[in-house]
């Protein structure tokens, strides 16, 4: 392929590992690391290289994309990559960090030289797994042309919310599109909950509202989930949602709003977590309307 990149992925996760094999399938040169290593050894069988360390994985890297739990996070792993960092590579940063982090983010990359790219991605496992996410991007029209391979490769389709990545518009829509994920994963809990309760089968509340304005395809998926036990591997975590959740919340009070909604959304997950779920789809956040597992 003519626009071959060398590319280091930092963080294997559910996201991450999925995004890193996409590039490499593209063609790219793709380094991996992660802090836990059996996380990103499997991916050695796709052709990446995997580094001990965040220095080496960066090392001669035209593009550093980081998708990691959250913005501390990021930044202490860069940290460890600066000895190593190129500078003018570009640093596309895909972790769900909220507003307040991105200053920092973009402040490191400034001071080293990166181009900083604010770049969450859209989607869960399976999309990511074939490379259908959608890329929320801002960063310098002039430096696109340097990662746009990297979002071809990973997504399905990108789209720019601006040209100033210390901005982060595109984290701003990230958290916007996943309170309304996470409300909708919320409700869908608490309506396979009631309907325990209450002694109604899921599948009549499903007929009732199938073709009309109440129908939705998500609802459907996460019901299905829990109903058929299908919890792991995840989606998309529990404990995961429960850190977006929050930093939604923090968002909306920083800037005079108050999220009832998202608050009750971060206790609920924060409660199946602490019940045992956290490494479950955020769909199990069904089993915080219990005090105890349901038998069935």
């Amino acid at each position: 392929m003519t626009d071959q990149l060398t590319v280091s992925v930092l963080g294997t996760g559910i996201m991450g590992a999925a995004m890193a094999r996409n590039l490499a399938r593209a063609g790219h040169l793709v380094r991996v690391w992660n802090r836990t290593r059996a996380k990103a050894e499997p991916l050695a069988a796709d052709g990446a290289h995997i580094a001990g360390t965040p220095a080496e994985a960066v090392q001669g890297a035209d593009v550093v994309l980081t998708i990691l739990y959250d913005g501390p996070a990021a930044l202490d792993v860069m940290r460890e990559a600066a000895p190593a960092l190129r500078p003018g590579a570009a640093w596309v940063q895909s972790t769900t960090a909220g507003i307040g982090a991105i200053a920092e983010l973009a402040a490191f990359a400034d001071e080293h030289g990166l181009v900083f790219f604010d770049a969450p991605v859209l989607g869960t496992r399976q999309p990511a797994e074939a490379g259908q996410l959608t890329v929320l991007a801002a960063g310098p029209v002039e430096g696109r042309a340097a990662v746009e391979p990297v979002f071809d490769a990973v997504g399905a389709r990108t789209l720019w919310t601006g040209d100033d990545g210390a901005a982060g518009s595109a984290t701003r829509l990230k958290l916007v599109a996943n309170s309304w994920v996470l409300a909708a994963t919320a409700a869908t809990g608490e309506v396979l909950a009631l309907s325990r309760a209450l002694g109604v089968d899921p599948k009549n509340f499903f007929d009732l509202i199938a073709g009309g304005p109440l129908d939705m395809g998500y609802l459907k998926a996460k019901a299905g989930l829990v109903l058929n036990d299908q919890l792991s591997p995840a989606q998309f975590a529990v404990a995961t949602a429960a850190k977006d959740a929050r930093l939604i919340v923090e968002a909306g009070l920083h800037n005079g709003v108050r999220l009832d909604v998202a608050a009750a959304t971060a206790e609920r997950m924060e409660r199946a977590a602490a019940q045992g779920h956290g490494d479950e789809d955020m769909a199990a956040a069904y089993y915080a309307s219990f005090d105890e597992k349901p038998v069935d």
